[in-house]
């Protein structure tokens, strides 16, 4: 197991044959960082006492090519080490996330996710970075340490002695510091995971921060960890700076040994000038790699005490055998035998007790109860979630604590109240299940696009993956049949309910100013390719000013967004900034104080006595304006005739110095820039009523229907990104999603816990049905149920309490007592007390 490996192990296991490279490397290395001393010694001594220059020549060349080699060699091995790091704390952080999944539930319950992720992400870099240079720098560093003392001493053994006479005292001392530090490291590392924690925690609850004002509580909270922190940081840097001082002082302790010896040894004619030239920069470069191996000390003493705590925090065994050996998953018929089960946690606190029932393959059990009755307990235990205590769970005559995780998943499907959906396509998300099988037992089929329409159907998601493959903009390389279909569905669309639809929708007409679309959309009639052409951008976008103006739309713009500024205040200026006011005018609710400002400046004002920023304001609402909304004010006729010739100048303008700029609509041509469904509507909606809403939607479905396009469309919806948790999904959808995706994999047992309490009553009754009909008999099902409704036909009813099964029996035998069904039902406490 991961957790019971030494750092050592990760340097043993590392890539050997980098690591004899590596050593081959660093011999030569030291080989030719040494070289240059010799030949600074004989420059001195030969070259220039001598005179000769052919000398002096040889002499610096090799001094060069030394160098060179040195430094290729150096960056060589800080290549490999990184190589030899990345790729051991890459293994690290696989193993230690697939041991950290196999974890039990309950760890998880105890640990924050701030927690893991600063392991993994974090923590575990050091320990990396560690490996990398395990080998590398401590014996570079020696072989360099040795070869320059080696060489002093064979320049001058006594001074070569004196010279490093100071480094007993810091090979002491410093450790002596570095053990101080790690203690504060320790400390450091403990602070630091309590405050990714509070932060994980705060971040997940922060709806409930903002919604009891609890600012001040939490900011108690973060500032005590920050504020020990912040001590604990203080002493940690206090004494890793203190070992540096120590050791940079002891470093520069030796030159002033080595001048006052060697300068009155050189003095009196004991030692030449050359020699003490390269003795020097031996003594220099001596210090080079002890500093080297105290920071790999510092390194290592700080990646041992961060991989030790991240070893010890998950040194847990997983709670179950995750596959069987040497067979493959058991096939369960469905049985379901309980007998004695309960469930205690810490403290002593029972949550199950003495749980008793059997169901047969294909036979369905309803829970039932108070909230905190057990019911989810029960659930979990039976689904290998939760460990029970005492007692015994068997499938089949196998008890549950002996099956492989891979035997419960290849039998067992459960859908919680708040099911988790992943990162990813809806498609990936249905899959899941089904795919993670497939992982262990290739047999099992892939599912076709078909069979996934149809599961799509029976959970009621059919019409969710149809919107978002409709709400798709398409490549502009998508295969042209498909596009050619869609202009086709277009046109069937206005032909057959043009007329129809008159009152409900405007289609686009490029010969006609659209009532319902702003005045901006009716000068553009176009879609936007660059961001400076969307509605937001035109009031500071010179190259649309300087057309409003060429085109002689600019003063009317503004006269009209005059217009609507006096009006909308008049009818506004005293209501509250709500949106439900705003919706028949122009002007934005957090606009409303603005607005009101422009009015009294520009009350009174001629039109071109208004500055630059208030008529920049007047234009952005007066393209905002939507006439057939916007009722406040009518559009003026002659406007509306400079509009449509606007249109023609833009157009003609655009496409001959920025083209490409705006996709011009032709009720012939495919918008890439714009949804599928927009492309097909090709105009707006002149009100959002639903009634008008679902005739709109069933022509179009009649449409693509007789196009072959509906598999198409649902297709691209199945690549819809949900978001992060499902973050774009509704309660429903997601419910609706987990229950297609448990259903896909074919469970023989079912067990859903309140997995349809996010669903309207019509979707309820819809996952009831396929229940009551499709999987009748097939899978033996387990409902934890919030809507009593709906188990009337359940073969079993047991009633929860306190961890108990109070009572079990048929819907009418239950009701027939008037026990703690009957009151549950009728909401009275009949039978409570039993």
């Amino acid at each position: 197991m991961i957790t019971k490996r030494s750092l050592l192990w990760w340097v043993k296991s590392s890539n050997l044959r980098l690591q004899i490279l590596l050593l081959l490397i660093i011999l030569v290395t030291v080989g030719a960082r040494v070289l240059p001393l010799e030949m600074q010694k004989r420059i001195v001594n030969q070259a220039i006492r001598l005179q000769k220059v052919d000398l002096l020549l040889i002499y610096c060349a090799a001094y060069i090519v030394a160098v060179f080699i040195a430094s290729g060699l150096k960056f060589v091995i800080n290549i490999l080490q990184t190589r030899i790091g990345q790729q051991a704390l890459a293994n690290m952080r696989k193993d230690l996330y697939s041991h950290i999944l196999t974890l039990p539930v309950t760890f998880f319950q105890k640990s924050s996710p701030g927690m893991v992720v600063s392991s993994l992400v974090t923590e575990l870099a050091t320990a990396g970075e560690l490996v990398g240079q395990a080998v590398a720098v401590p014996i570079g560093n020696t072989l360099t340490l040795l070869a320059f003392a080696g060489y002093m001493f064979y320049l001058d053994p006594l001074l070569a002695v004196l010279s490093i006479s100071t480094y007993p005292f810091a090979v002491f001392l410093v450790p002596l510091l570095q053990r101080k530090s790690n203690a504060a490291n320790k400390a450091r590392v403990d602070g630091t995971r309590k405050m990714s924690s509070l932060i994980d925690e705060v971040i997940s609850g922060i709806h409930e921060i903002h919604g009891n004002g609890s600012y001040r509580i939490e900011e108690r909270r973060f500032g005590s960890i920050v504020d020990q922190l912040f001590k604990i940081r203080v002493v940690w840097i206090v004494y890793r700076g203190a070992a540096k001082v120590l050791n940079n002082f002891f470093q520069n302790l030796g030159p002033f040994i080595l001048f006052l010896v060697g300068g009155y040894l050189a003095i009196n004619g004991r030692f030449d000038l050359g020699a003490l030239v390269a003795f020097l920069s031996a003594y220099e470069k001596l210090y080079d790699p002890s500093k080297e191996l105290m920071d790999f000390y510092q390194i290592y003493q700080d990646a041992h005490v961060g991989y030790t705590r991240i070893m010890e925090y998950f040194d847990l065994e997983p709670g179950y055998a995750i596959e069987p050996t040497g067979r493959g998953p058991i096939a369960l018929d469905g049985n379901i035998l309980a007998s004695g089960v309960a469930l205690s946690v810490d403290g002593g606190i029972q949550l199950l007790k003495q749980i008793d029932f059997e169901l047969k393959p294909g036979e369905r059990l309803a829970l039932v109860g108070y909230s905190g009755s057990g019911k989810s307990t029960l659930a979990k235990c039976i689904s290998q979630l939760y460990p029970y205590s005492s007692g015994s769970i068997q499938l089949d005559g196998n008890e549950v604590s002996g099956l492989t995780k891979m035997d419960i998943a290849y039998n067992v499907g459960i859908v919680s109240q708040n099911p988790f959906i992943f990162d990813g396509t809806i498609r990936e998300n249905l899959l899941y299940s089904h795919e993670a099988i497939r992982e262990h037992n290739g047999s099992r089929p892939e599912y076709t696009v078909v069979e996934i329409i149809e599961m799509l159907r029976q959970v009621g998601l059919f019409a969710d993956v149809l919107h978002f493959g409709l709400s798709t903009v398409l490549h502009t390389d998508e295969e042209e049949k498909f596009v050619e279909k869609i202009i086709r569905v277009r046109h069937n669309f206005q032909e057959h309910f043009g007329k129809v639809l008159a009152g409900y929708f405007e289609f686009f007409d490029e010969e006609k100013f659209l009532k319902f679309s702003t005045t901006a959309a009716n000068i553009l009639f176009g879609s936007p390719n660059l961001p400076e052409f969307y509605a937001d951008q035109l009031v500071t976008n010179s190259y649309f000013q300087t057309f409003l103006a060429e085109a002689q739309l600019k003063k009317p713009l503004i006269e009209l967004g005059r217009d609507l500024t006096v009006s909308a205040i008049e009818i506004l200026g005293n209501m509250p900034p709500d949106e439900i006011f705003f919706r028949r005018s122009p002007l934005r609710p957090e606009k409303l104080d603005q607005y009101r400002e422009l009015a009294a400046r520009i009350k009174g004002v001629r039109l071109r006595e208004i500055n630059e920023e208030d008529c920049g304001l007047l234009l952005d609402l007066a393209l905002r304006y939507i006439p057939g909304r916007h009722k406040m004010i009518g559009m003026p006729s002659v406007l509306e005739s400079l509009i449509l010739d606007g249109r023609d100048i833009f157009r003609e303008k655009i496409e001959k110095e920025n083209p490409g700029a705006v996709s011009f609509y032709h009720v012939s041509e495919y918008i890439h820039s714009l949804p599928i469904l927009d492309n097909i509507l090709f105009g707006r909606p002149k009100t959002d009523h639903p009634r008008a809403q679902e005739r709109i939607s069933q022509s179009i479905m009649q449409f693509l229907e007789e196009e072959d396009l509906l598999d198409r469309i649902i297709e691209i919806g199945l690549h819809f990104n949900v978001g992060s948790k499902g973050e774009r999904l509704s309660g429903g959808q997601k419910q609706k999603l987990a229950i297609a995706r448990v259903l896909l994999k074919h469970p023989r047992i079912l067990i859903l816990d309140e997995a349809t309490s996010a669903l309207d009553n019509a979707s309820q009754q819809q996952i009831q049905d396929l229940l009551d009909t499709g999987w009748k008999g097939k899978s033996t099902i387990i409902t934890v149920a919030h809507r009593l409704d709906t188990i009337r036909d359940y073969d079993r009813i047991a009633v929860m309490r306190g961890g108990k099964i109070m009572e079990m029996g048929t819907y009418d035998e239950l009701m027939a007592k008037e026990g703690m069904l009957y009151g549950l039902i009728h909401g009275t406490k009949t039978g409570m007390q039993h």
